[in-house]
């Protein structure tokens, strides 16, 4: 090879850079000199930052409401949600949907969460896997059908994997939001429902584990929370649902019962033993005074809702 030149192939070998005008990737002046700050200054610059983040997500709930309603239109007529996301936005999809069955009971196959490079990408990560927009495309198409809702999560708002999804998604004839930091996302138009929170730039520039990744959290928890109270699985502010897999969770369950009826302790005990470890008919037999087979019968009326099986037998 001749000295200073560069071989074709050398040349087609370059990985391809894309530069990320998001406010996320901007550079925050409040944070300048990070480096050379106490640990203490370091700490409260962070902290400082963080406080901006519920302010963000409030100014977003009406649009966090529209997703809810589209997601409990969704489940009820027998659908699913699908979460796709990369890296941090990505991970934090798995976690929330993980978190439903136990918290909620919920059936494991309502929320499904997709990860770009797979399940290996919840511990490392996977080289370009987040560029591959027809790979969003394949998975989504393989595993997404009409009526479901699609939530697509971005910190940038451009992610190739996520918005290959949505597209498919979409085609598919599913229902599609778009969560991300960036509210000048150019991705908005494209989506049912577009949910661009305003964090502003990261303390560490482009580290949107951070501030982004903590919006992330907070929808995503406020979101599906939403969806599980809507569907019935919260009596006041009690997880009714839960399922006791150990025995702070069993106690919780004989403490849920107390609250709810006001009932003392042993009895809630009986009523929980006599409805056979079923939370529900428990509280329903309680409330009501009706025998098990009669509040297992109401509340199979009321779609498993408790109020509505406690207002058919009082009708």
């Amino acid at each position: 090879m001749t000295p200073g030149r560069v071989e074709r192939d050398e040349v087609a070998a370059v990985p391809p850079v894309v530069r990320v005008g998001a406010p996320t990737e901007r550079r925050n002046p409040h944070s300048v000199d990070l480096d050379l700050m106490s640990t203490r200054d370091v700490l409260t610059v962070i902290n400082e930052a963080d406080r901006r983040v519920p302010a963000a997500v409030a100014a977003v709930l009406d649009e966090i409401a529209d997703t809810v309603d589209l997601a409990v239109a969704a489940l009820r007529d027998g659908h699913r949600v699908h979460y796709f996301g990369a890296g941090t936005s990505g991970r934090l999809g798995v976690l929330d949907a993980a978190e439903l069955a136990p918290t909620f009971n919920s059936p494991r196959h309502w929320f499904c969460a997709h990860l770009a490079g797979g399940p290996e990408a919840m511990w490392r990560a996977v080289e370009d896997a987040e560029d591959d927009e027809s790979g969003g495309a394949a998975e989504a198409a393989d595993c997404v059908r009409p009526g479901d809702l699609v939530v697509g999560l971005a910190a940038s708002g451009r992610t190739p994997y996520v918005l290959g999804a949505l597209a498919a998604s979409r085609a598919q004839g599913a229902g599609t939001v778009l969560l991300c930091a960036n509210p000048e996302a150019e991705a908005a138009g494209s989506v049912d429902v577009f949910i661009g929170v305003d964090t502003g730039p990261e303390v560490v520039t482009g580290s949107t584990r951070m501030k982004a990744g903590t919006a992330q959290k907070l929808v995503l928890n406020t979101f599906s929370t939403a969806v599980m109270v809507r569907l019935g699985r919260v009596y006041s502010n009690l997880m009714i649902d839960m399922v006791a897999t150990n025995a702070k969770l069993r106690g919780r369950m004989i403490s849920i019962l107390v609250e709810a009826t006001g009932c003392a302790e042993e009895v809630c005990r009986v009523a929980l033993q006599q409805a056979d470890g079923d939370l529900k008919t428990a509280l329903v037999t309680l409330v009501s005074g009706a025998e098990v087979p009669a509040a297992r019968a109401a509340l199979a009326r009321a779609s498993d809702q408790v109020r509505g099986a406690l207002a058919l037998l009082a009708s």
